[in-house]
């Protein structure tokens, strides 16, 4: 078993709180929450995508406006970055305390519908109440109801609650990604390890059919020492050594990467770049199918970590 090997079972192993604590997050997430108070039914969803930056979007009554930069400011802390969008609902379950119609709202969508019907020579609405009621804000609280410091609570209550189930979802696929990730690293190990059978051969075989060509050239005279030196050149310049050599770092350093914690995600992406030049090298230095079949399997293996990686936060 190769000093790889036994890395990589040890990393197996440590499976303890700790590391799922701080294992990688998936930029990937949903969360909601409901809680009734104040005669009310407050919810908020949360969902999350990758994004290279923070793309955070806030819908919420305007009676909660109040707390949208408190609201933004936790939620950008613990996502740190992906395209996150927050919903805040608040349904009335008392009937005394319901909302009432925007009259002046109404008469100015109505007017704006009626002059953009003019205008572009379109036909008025037959049913006036079914499109106003569809607009925007055309219900407002009664104006003597101000939102309580209870029902402020409740709100920042009810996020967090749906912000906790955002985030323990996004755990949970950082935890499929971690796993993921290490099958990967380590499948290309194992194939990293199976190219040194063939370098020997291959040399021989580049060495003798080099002569085999000389020999088939007639009346051709030639300083064997000079040709032995030229072989050498030319070997030296499709050893593989050093490529090697720098992807295995690269792959303790990917695995290392994944045991430092969570937030991760750029970070592993630049490795794996560098894991893709050197894999890229040893296919152009290899001269060998054998070997040339091995290194497409490890760009494989190395596209699905490219890809998973861009989910990672």
């Amino acid at each position: 078993m190769t000093g790889f090997n036994k890395k990589m079972l040890i990393f197996a192993s440590q499976k303890t709180f700790l590391n799922f604590y701080c294992m990688i997050q998936s930029m990937t997430g949903f969360g909601k929450a409901t809680i009734v108070t104040c005669n009310k039914k407050l919810t908020a969803e949360i969902k999350s995508l990758n994004s290279k930056q923070l793309d955070l979007t806030v819908k919420m009554p305007v009676l909660y406006r109040e707390l949208e930069l408190e609201l933004r400011n936790t939620i950008a802390r613990e996502f740190g970055r992906g395209k996150v969008d927050v919903y805040i609902t608040s349904e009335t379950i008392d009937n005394a305390a319901a909302s009432q119609l925007n009259v002046e709202l109404l008469g100015s969508y109505q007017r704006q519908v009626q002059a953009a019907a003019s205008e572009l020579n379109l036909p008025q609405p037959q049913d006036w109440w079914s499109t106003l009621l569809r607009m925007p804000d055309v219900f407002k609280p009664d104006a003597n109801l101000v939102a309580a410091q209870q029902e402020l609570d409740a709100v920042r209550e009810v996020v967090d609650k749906a912000l906790q189930a955002a985030v323990d979802f996004r755990s949970q696929e950082g935890r499929r990604l971690d796993v993921f990730f290490r099958q990967k690293i380590e499948a290309i190990g194992l194939l990293l390890d199976n190219l040194t059978e063939y370098e020997t051969t291959r040399v021989e075989k580049i060495k003798a059919r080099l002569l085999e060509a000389l020999s088939q050239l007639e009346q051709v005279d030639y300083d064997k020492n000079r040709l032995e030196q030229e072989l050498i050149y030319y070997i030296e310049k499709l050893d593989i050594t050093e490529e090697k050599t720098r992807l295995r770092n690269h792959l303790n350093y990917f695995i290392e990467t994944l045991d430092s914690g969570h937030r991760q995600g750029k970070k592993l992406g630049f490795i794996a770049q560098e894991m893709g030049r050197e894999i890229n090298t040893t296919g152009s230095k290899s001269n060998h199918a054998q070997m040339q079949q091995i290194v497409v399997e490890m760009k494989d293996n190395l596209e699905q970590i490219k890809e998973q990686v861009l989910n990672v936060l």
